[in-house]
């Protein structure tokens, strides 16, 4: 069963950091350049990976619990 591709991440906010990372849906120029050529699944890795940065950029900066 072939997966069917995730819609594009694409948030048209299309600033690239130092790191030539985009600030608005966090894919690298590559991804971004490579998007319509990849496959379902490469989609659905990158896709993936974004949604674990997401994750340690909430987890670090979540304030510490107060003791």
């Amino acid at each position: 069963m072939t997966r069917v591709a995730p819609t594009s991440p694409c948030l048209n906010i299309c600033v690239l950091d130092a790191a030539r990372i985009c600030t608005g849906c966090g894919r690298t120029l590559d991804e971004i350049a490579r998007w319509g050529r990849m496959s379902a699944a490469e989609q659905w890795q990158v896709i993936a990976r974004l949604e674990r940065v997401s994750q340690q950029e909430v987890a670090t900066a979540s304030p510490a619990p107060a003791n």
